[in-house]
């Protein structure tokens, strides 16, 4: 190794208890590019970076950093990023990444105006929801959305300025006070989670081993990338010149091969191969590897079994959502539990003012705990203000907090490709538990605008939140600093968004990502309102009871392999294009630790990390093509 290398790994390694305001300023510089990179995505349909867990913009941006980094780093070694303060730009990075998602803002720009674009005189839109929805959170004037979703226009216009002031700033108060309340929450439970269960954090692996000595002349590292990345430029190739052989990308759907009850009722069931999910379900623990798939083919079952007992009559069987949200619970439940004495420090050091220093936290407890009453009243009274109930808009935060604390836990705990829990929103829940009449038509028209922060929890900006304050444990650096600069990641992300947004709607033509479905359902419910959903809260009641048993289990059994958290997590849609690929990991990792123990997964892990790396590389290229020609190009990913 040469002294420029050596160099250059001295300073990826140097201690560094503080980060230096250079980066945070070169990151406020960079998000917002990213964001609208990540938004034109979604909007010339080049790719949903955001559906998986480890967001594949991000790595792509980071490796361009890594780079510059070390070619400044041969002539000006002062002037070159530390380890530390590269992770600090990639969390704060990421947590601005998943404000962009297609499971947040995307929604949530599309909702304040498809409501009134759609409405039309069959629909009765106008009639039914239109007078619910106040004039700062919805648009309801077609007429004044035209240009919006018909384009060849520009948003510098007094008029565009004019209509969409209100909704921009009350919404991006709104999601700066969500996202920092989830942060207060992450705040409390750092330390169980981090120090004392030391959870294994499998999605961060790559994003750390790219700031260490070697990874980048690691050949196994380069061999993963090769193979990944040569596979996305043969298929890359087959999508723009058909003629030319793929290798492979398509989905082999198992359900034709089952044509006889009951044997038919499993469904689509998709079999496929992604090498960047392999290669990061080989860092997922064996057991939680093997609850992900098996759990995946148990919901299966369940299906058959319904078939055989006539229960596919029954409206939602197996109640697979309501099951999921059960799980949720008793995941919460249970790990409130544990670490209730590490809860009991924290409102004993809130109580008695203890300082953010002594505790090695971003922010001292009592900010913490009043961070998080006070962010939940704000949520709260701005929906109450909305014209919400007041019982209603605090089931909505309890329920929204308890999927996204689960989320952050899962991923810390589990770290699956991808965590897709949707339809256990607040929105969808609450009518199930109380019937749509004693909700109401107000409430249950609100639900509308609540959808787009709970559409799906898969890009929620709580867990990368997390994961940015284990990266600080990790390499060392001051957990307070990188705290603050996800916070001013956090603060700076919507009002760039809504510009981004707004502007590429006015030029192209806005698209309406989800809307129509959702205000179509809102009239279903004023129109033909269903009353409490007894057997979905049984699911639900059921899924938290299976939770217990697994826990106990577990407990009682050490060679019990089985986690609650992936019953939870895999009943899901998306889940259906990954659980193969998990399955292969998992098939991969039990022979190397049975016939080479832990020294040689040690050894080939490099091998699994280039994979991930080659096909995000690829994919961040295409992706950026994509957006510039503003066209559909080729994705590794829908």
């Amino acid at each position: 190794m040469s002294p420029t290398d050596n160099r250059f790994l001295a300073l990826t390694r140097r201690p560094q208890p503080e980060i230096r305001w250079r980066v945070v300023w070169l990151a406020v510089a960079i998000i917002p590019f990213n964001n609208y990179w990540v938004y034109a995505m979604l909007r010339w349909a080049q790719g949903l970076p955001t559906t998986m867990s480890l967001f594949f913009n991000v790595i792509f941006i980071f490796a361009i950093l890594l780079a510059l980094n070390y070619a400044i780093s041969l002539y000006s070694p002062r002037l070159a990023l530390t380890q530390g303060e590269l992770l600090t730009f990639y969390a704060m990075l990421s947590v601005a990444t998943a404000i962009a998602g297609a499971d947040f803002f995307a929604v949530i720009i599309t909702h304040i105006a498809v409501g009134g674009w759609m409405a039309t005189e069959e629909n009765e839109w106008a009639t039914l929801f239109h007078r619910y929805f106040p004039d700062w959170l919805a648009l309801t004037d077609k007429n004044s959305l035209r240009t919006y979703f018909v384009g060849e226009s520009t948003l510098y216009l007094d008029e565009h300025l004019r209509l969409w002031w209100r909704p921009v700033l009350s919404w991006s108060g709104f999601i700066v006070v969500l996202v920092c309340t989830a942060f207060c929450i992450n705040v409390v439970m750092r330390k169980q989670w981090i120090e004392i269960e030391r959870l294994s954090y499998p999605i961060i692996e790559l994003p750390q081993q790219m700031t260490t000595k070697g990874f980048f002349r690691n050949r196994l590292m380069w061999a993963g990338a090769i193979l990944a990345g040569g596979m996305d430029i043969v298929n890359a190739l087959h999508f723009l010149y058909p003629s030319i052989p793929g290798l492979g990308g398509d989905f082999f759907d198992l359900q034709p091969y089952f044509t006889t009850k009951p044997w038919n009722a499993i469904g689509w069931t998709p079999v496929t191969l992604f090498p960047f999910a392999v290669g990061m379900a080989y860092f997922m623990p064996l057991d939680l590897s093997f609850t992900f798939w098996f759990f995946y083919i148990f919901w299966k079952l369940e299906l058959i079994m319904g078939s055989i007992l006539g229960f596919q009559q029954i409206p939602n069987f197996p109640f697979i959502f309501e099951q999921s949200f059960g799980v949720c619970v008793g995941v919460l439940i249970l790990v409130f539990w544990s670490a209730r004495r590490h809860i009991r420090n924290v409102l004993l050091g809130a109580w008695r003012g203890e300082k953010a220093s002594e505790s090695n936290e971003p922010i001292s407890y009592r900010t913490a705990v009043l961070g998080v009453i006070i962010g939940f009243l704000l949520l709260i009274g701005f929906w109450v203000v909305a014209g919400m109930s007041l019982w209603v808009a605090v089931l909505v935060f309890i329920i929204h907090f308890t999927t996204v604390t689960v989320t952050a836990r899962i991923r810390a705990e589990l770290g699956p490709p991808l965590h897709d829990l949707r339809r256990m929103g607040p929105d969808v829940l609450i009518p199930q538990m109380f019937g749509m009449r004693r909700v109401g038509p107000r409430n249950l028209s609100l639900f509308a605008l609540v959808f787009p922060f709970n559409r799906a929890y898969r890009g929620n900006a709580m867990p990368p939140q997390l994961e940015g304050l284990k990266l600080a444990e990790r390499t060392g650096i001051s957990t307070r600093r990188v705290g603050f600069a996800i916070l001013i990641a956090v603060v700076i992300s919507p009002l760039p968004l809504f510009w981004g947004g707004l502007q590429l709607g006015y030029e192209s033509g806005a698209v309406a990502f989800w809307g129509g479905g959702v205000f179509r359902r809102t009239q279903s419910w004023l129109t033909n309102p269903t009353p409490v959903d007894v057997l979905g809260i049984l699911a639900m009641l059921f899924g938290t009871l299976f939770t217990f048993a697994l826990t106990a289990l577990r407990h009682r059994f050490v060679w019990w392999p089985l986690y609650p958290v992936g019953y939870g997590i895999t009943g899901t849609w998306a889940v259906n294009f990954f659980w193969s690929s998990v399955l292969v990991a998992w098939v991969i990792k039990l022979c190397i630790l049975r016939f080479g123990g832990i020294r040689t997964f040690r050894r080939l892990a490099p091998f699994f990390l280039g994979m991930l790396f080659g096909e995000f590389l690829l994919g961040g290229v295409w992706a950026l093509i994509g957006v510039i020609v503003q066209r559909p190009m080729y994705r590794f990913i829908w």
